[in-house]
């Protein structure tokens, strides 16, 4: 068995793995970035090692500081999460050359799965159908206007290295190749590393089904349940459920011996999953994440079986504990996660929503489990994904599944920033999703959001700051050569309890997120959250219509047109592509 295992990650992931290693009686180490010094995941494990920066890129995608901090910590293992080097088979590479245990599949299976393009390649290889596409990296918007002349729109440019709908954008005229082509490499480039794109035809009401596998290093491997993840913004999963209902015979057995053809078409072990598009009744292979998915505690909680856990032993070198039968046998019951997003889903918009999360309150009860990466006063930052942490309910079939995860999202308070909840109650709610009748396009093209209003802006803390009072025990940190130590100091006590302060601190009241808001009509064009600016898409003397996009803001990895709310000329642009602005600045002035 392994005895220490770094994660190269951070946020509910890491928090997740420490608490599988934790219970193996392993140690655990963590590596954070300037802005997650005191983050959950920091404060939890064994030991932390610094790996400066603040962006992704200055920190968890700093390969050289990585292994640095494997060197120093002595670990004799690393989990990669899910995102940053999860599926970068150079990193794990790197990782064995050192002789440490990377907890994950074989490079050469990330190298041919994590390659969108190949991985299709394989799947053909492996007997599984594919929708129809190229088979090759695509490197020109004639390259795309020709295959949509050929195949008609709307179709899809995705990242080729990418998953999760990063870096993915659908075209639906010639006229919108360039800018989408642009985007795609832009967020693709940002989020994983690479802006290799390739594109395949878009289905118009496409359910999303996909297939937990899982293999050890003596050649077995098993399905362990399928997922519907149909309930998506912007190609991401807002919910998900196992196992998926409502498929027609056999499509399940199917399904899950496509996968594990495909997984053995590249030689796979450890923890993965096997995607597919499912629509009137057939299923085309979409694509392999080769690496633990985010939604895999729904599985989890339908088969008793601990995934996490189950990578480690087979990065130990364990054969699987459990055979393809007994794993069929396991299964029972209906199980839904939701992903509660710092985001705001008014009018359908689901704006990035970074901030400090001043109370977050998670509910319990029979069947009830949460997933997460914060805790009240911590903060979501713009530089990182927004995902706060995921609920989880058990129940003895779908509709009791339904009622508890209703009951559960009522119960949770989270405060601070704006959520995703209240888009969430209204997919449960929905006579569409209970009916199994939804597809990834339902919630940005059928559910009602408008009457979804954006949260009220938290009281200020006001008063005065701290003084001297009776002394009382502070726990805080320091770091000597780049780790992390936790000490204790003796404080006055006011001191100690008026660390509240991103509200006191805050010099004007939260703002409505939008689009673009220009106040009253004045014609200023503000920001709705903190971001950097990639694109200016106006210029000085240019005539703007109502609604027109005038600069593309980045937060949480995402990006947002920001436009215009009245008509008018460009007066003053305030902003340049590479800009960090904040809430309420102003961008554009419209006269």
């Amino acid at each position: 068995m392994l005895k220490k295992i770094l994660i190269a990650n951070r946020g509910e992931i890491a928090v997740r793995v420490i608490r599988a290693a934790r219970e193996l009686g392993i140690t655990t180490v963590a590596v954070y970035s300037e802005l997650d010094r005191n983050a959950m995941h920091v404060r939890l494990a064994d030991e932390a090692y610094a790996l400066g920066g603040q962006t992704a890129a200055e920190s968890y995608l700093n390969t050289e500081r990585i292994l640095e901090a494997i060197q120093q910590s002595g670990a004799d293992a690393v989990h990669p999460g899910y995102g940053f080097f999860s599926e970068n088979a150079d990193f794990a590479r790197a990782i064995t050359a050192m002789g440490v245990a990377f907890i994950g599949p074989p490079p050469a299976a990330i190298d041919e799965m994590g390659d969108k393009v190949s991985s299709r390649k394989a799947a053909l290889r492996g007997g599984c159908p594919i929708v129809p596409g190229t088979t090759e990296f695509v490197k020109s918007v004639d390259e795309i206007s020709a295959f949509g002349a050929e195949f008609g729109y709307p179709l899809a440019i995705k990242a080729a290295f990418g998953g999760g709908g990063r870096g993915m954008k659908v075209v639906r005229s010639a006229e919108e190749v360039q800018e989408a082509m642009d985007s795609a490499q832009r967020e693709s480039k940002a989020f994983f590393g690479r802006d290799e794109i390739y594109i395949e035809r878009y289905l118009t009401w496409p359910r999303h089904v996909e297939v937990q596998i899982v293999g050890d290093q003596h050649g077995n491997l098993v399905w362990v349940s399928t997922r519907d993840c149909s309930a998506q913004r912007r190609h991401q999963k807002l919910i998900e459920e196992a196992p998926a209902h409502a498929l027609a015979p056999g499509i399940e057995d199917q399904m899950g011996e496509a996968a594990i053809k495909a997984a053995k078409a590249v030689g796979y072990h450890n923890a993965g999953t096997v995607e597919f598009i499912y629509q009137d009744g057939e299923f085309f292979f979409l694509e392999m994440n080769t690496r633990l998915q985010v939604e895999h505690p729904v599985t989890e909680v339908v088969t008793g079986i601990d995934l996490v856990e189950w990578q480690i032993r087979v990065a130990s070198g364990e054969p699987l504990p459990m055979s393809q039968e007994q794993v069929a046998a396991a299964r029972h019951g209906h199980g839904i996660e939701v992903r509660i997003n710092a985001e705001n889903p008014a009018g359908g918009k689901f704006l990035p929503s970074p901030g400090t999360i001043s109370k977050l309150i998670t509910p319990h009860g029979f069947g009830v489990r949460f997933d997460a990466g914060y805790q009240s006063g911590d903060t979501v930052s713009q530089y990182y994904d927004n995902l706060i942490g995921k609920l989880v309910v058990w129940g003895k079939d779908r509709p009791t599944a339904i009622a508890r995860t209703i009951r559960a999202l009522e119960e949770m308070v989270v405060e601070g920033v704006a959520t995703t909840i209240p888009a969430d109650l209204a997919i449960l709610l929905h006579p569409d999703f209970q009916a199994m009748q939804h597809s990834t396009k339902w919630v940005e093209e059928k559910l009602d959001l408008s009457g979804v209003a954006a949260p009220a802006a938290p009281p200020r803390a006001d008063g005065d700051d701290a003084a001297d009072g009776p002394l009382v025990q502070r726990n805080t940190t320091v770091e000597v050569n780049g780790k992390r130590f936790d000490v204790k100091l003796w404080v006055p006590e006011q001191a100690a309890f008026s660390t509240a302060g991103p509200a006191k601190a805050a010099k004007k009241p939260a703002r409505a997120a939008s689009a673009g808001s220009a106040v009253g009509g004045s014609g200023n064009v503000e920001v709705p959250m903190q971001g950097t600016i990639v694109k200016v898409l106006v210029a000085v003397g240019d005539a703007v219509e109502a609604g027109q996009a005038v600069v593309v803001l980045e937060a949480m990895k995402m990006e947002n047109q920001i436009t215009a709310e009245k008509a008018g000329t460009v007066k003053e642009i305030k902003v340049k592509a590479g800009d960090t602005v904040g809430a309420g600045d102003i961008v554009v002035v419209i006269a």
